[in-house]
Parts: C-alpha cells; structure tokens; sequence
C-alpha cells in the first residue's frame, strides 16, 4: 500500500474517536447541564469497576494461551522502556524549565506514562475494520487486535499506578514538607535534632552546630540496619497495593488464568462451551467501555478551558518529547528487537509496540492530581493541548508505522 493509502487508513480511526470526543464534551457544557461533572464521575466509576475489567478479561480470554503468553514477553518490557525513557526526558525537560517543584511529578508523569489502554483499545479494532487495512482479515485482526490492546492496558495501570502515583505522592509531600519548615517557629529549632546514648546533635537559636558524637562502627551498623528496616515497612506501608491491583488489572489476570488453563478455557470460551452464556454477558459488558471512556474524555477536556495558566516551556516541552522523541526512539528500538528476533514477528503485534510509544499523556494522571492536589488545574490544560495534537500526531505516526511494518 502506498503512504497515501495508509495515511487514509489511520486517519480514520482518529477521527471518529474525534467525533465521539466532540459529542462528549458538547453534552458536558453547562448549558444543557446532560454530562456534568457528577455524571462523568459516575459513569466512571461503572467503567472502571465493570466495563473496563469485563473487556480486558473477554479479549484476553479468548485470545490468550500458554504459547501466545510466550510470544508477547516482549509487551512488559516495551511498557517499561516507554517508562524509564519518558520520565529520563521529563527530568531533562523538569531541569531545563526550572519547572515549579509541586509540577515535577506531573511532568515526569506526563512525559512517562501514555494513555496505553483507552486509546489503544479504540484505534486498534477501528485500523483492522478499514478497508484496505495492512493487517489481513478484519475478524482476525480484530480479536488479536483487542488482546494486544487489552494486555497494553492491564500492564500500564500496573506501571502508572505503581510509579506515577508515587512520584506525583512524593511531589506533593515535599513541598508540604517545605511549607512547614518554614512555618516552624524559633523555639521549634532549638529542640534537638538527635539524641542517643552515644551521639548527640543540638542547634542552638544562633545556629550554631554543636557534635559531641563518639559512635563507634558497631553502633553505625545497628543504625543503618535499623534505618533499612523502617524504609522496608515505610515502603510496605506507602505503595497503594489496591492501586495495583485495580479492576482492570484483577480481569486481566482473570482472562490469562482462563485462556491459560484448558479445562477453563473449554468450559468458558467456545460456541459449545456449556457456560458460554457468560462469555456473551462479559462480551455485552466490555462492548460498552469505549464509547463510554470516549464520552468521558471529551468532557473531561473541558477542564482545560477552565485550567489555569501554565508555563509554555514545559507545555511545549511535554508535547515534543511525547510526539516527537519518545516515537523516533521506540522506532529504533522495536525495529532492532526485531532485527535481533526478539519480537512476534506479526505485523500488528509489531505496530502495538510502536504506537506506544506516540501516545498522548493517560487521563489516570489527571485523578492522581486530584488525589493529592497537586497541579490539578495544570494537568487539565496539558490533557487539552496534549490530546488535541494527538489528532495530527497519531494520525502521521500510524501512518508511518503502518508502512513500517506492512
């Protein structure tokens, strides 16, 4: 097929996620007063308890199996890369901009994590239902097609709330914390900093330092031992393990121990399966997260009208290592995992991998903001900007990517 013809072919999944975005944020505005803030968080909370589960779990159910398993080793580890590349380049940007210090989790974040699941989950089926598509029989594609986008969405809620929500928690705390060093009064710094048997620091109101400290090298093993075991249950106390674990995650699991197991899969998945009445159910649910998540991001993007100003640096900064680096460098390094045999050799399992990569910011960073109530109104212009260039920025790279790997 000849670029033109791609370029028709990506085009058209992008705009009609458009159209559906421009009916939700149309519905949202508070003249018709039909999709309001309460309403989309509503509805959210049903998409991401039922629908969104009952979709990862059906399509991966369906398509998943002991040998598929390990074929798509690689999806994991691309995730990670997009991760760790992401936030190196959303911490050069943080350091170049001098970016506030209640913004640097939500730059790192943005930079790092894209929306690997909703998107996907629409833009993937509607390229394989285009005429002309590069990727063989629609049917085929489609139901490959779902399992690759939903797998892309149970390990990126695992990455994103895992990594951003920490680095977004810990950006909120610190500047707490700054706030109440600041606050703190004379008679607050003239209590001693530490004081043991052995060592004893104290800071006098003229801040001067005193050390009277004779610990010896068994003593500093004890503190260091110590200081490991309170980081150890700190840390075992501060990751959200029912983050981790959220809805989607849980059916993905689900759908890898059905497709995985075969007296599961026989009596589940199948048109003689004798429980497939609730293979259908599952299918009637997860068919209504998409137009659903779809809905809810076009009026979520409203906020942005409303976000308050942020600095035009990191704005710019966050759209050109989205749209511009993280794609030029997922394309060198999926192209060498191929290259070196690493990587499924199916051209659409191929073009997953790389539309990773060029994906705008995931909404979910936007309800981390809200969590801790730091750069809320920021985050809401960065998701505007961010998914109004996705238009032209998925469509041009699909294009590419397509070409690629046909």
């Amino acid at each position: 097929m000849g670029l033109l013809d791609l370029f028709f072919v990506a085009s058209m999944p992008v705009i009609k996620v458009l159209l559906v975005t421009a009916v939700g944020s149309f519905i949202a505005l508070d003249r018709f007063d039909i999709f309001g803030e309460n309403v989309r968080k509503q509805l959210n909370t049903i998409v991401f308890f039922v629908l969104n589960p009952a979709l990862v779990c059906i399509n991966l159910a369906n398509t998943v199996t002991f040998e598929s398993v390990v074929l798509l080793w690689f999806m994991p580890f691309n995730i990670l890369i997009t991760f760790v590349i992401g936030s190196a380049l959303g911490w050069l940007l943080v350091k170049l901009t001098r970016a506030p210090k209640h913004l640097r989790g939500l730059v790192l974040g943005c930079c790092a994590a894209g929306n690997l699941g909703n998107l996907p989950l629409i833009i993937v089926p509607a390229v394989c239902r285009e005429k002309g598509s590069p990727f063989g029989a629609p049917d085929v594609c489609h139901t490959y097609g779902m399992a690759y986008a939903s797998l892309s969405m149970a390990i990126g809620a695992i990455y994103l709330w895992s990594y951003v929500y920490n680095i977004v928690r810990v950006s909120s705390v610190g500047t707490t914390e700054v706030i109440n060093i600041e606050d703190d009064s004379p008679a607050k710094m003239r209590e001693p900093l530490l004081d043991s048997k052995d060592c004893s620091i104290s800071v006098d109101y003229a801040d001067q330092l005193t050390l009277p400290c004779t610990q010896s090298e068994e003593n500093l093993k004890v503190t260091t031992s110590d200081k490991v075991k309170r980081f150890l249950r700190m840390l075992s106390r501060e990751i959200n393990i029912q983050a981790l674990l959220a809805p989607s995650t849980t059916g993905a699991i689900l759908g890898f121990i059905i497709g995985m197991v075969p007296q599961l899969r026989k009596l589940l998945i199948g048109s003689t399966a004798p429980l497939r009445v609730l293979q259908d159910s599952t299918s009637m649910l997860g068919d209504a997260a998409i137009p659903a998540l779809t809905l809810i991001m076009g009026g979520n993007l409203l906020k942005g009208l409303k976000g308050s100003g942020i600095r035009a640096s990191l704005l710019i900064g966050i759209i050109v290592v989205r749209y511009i680096f993280l794609p030029l460098l997922g394309i060198a390094i999926v192209k060498g995992a191929v290259q070196l045999g690493l990587v499924n050799p199916d051209p659409l399992y191929q073009f997953v991998l790389l539309l990773q990569y060029a994906l705008p910011p995931a909404m979910n960073i936007g309800t981390i903001t809200q969590l801790f109530g730091a750069g809320e109104s920021e985050c809401s212009v960065i998701m505007l900007w961010t998914y109004a260039l996705a238009s032209v920025a998925l469509t041009l790279w699909s294009t590419l990517f397509m070409w690629l790997v046909a």
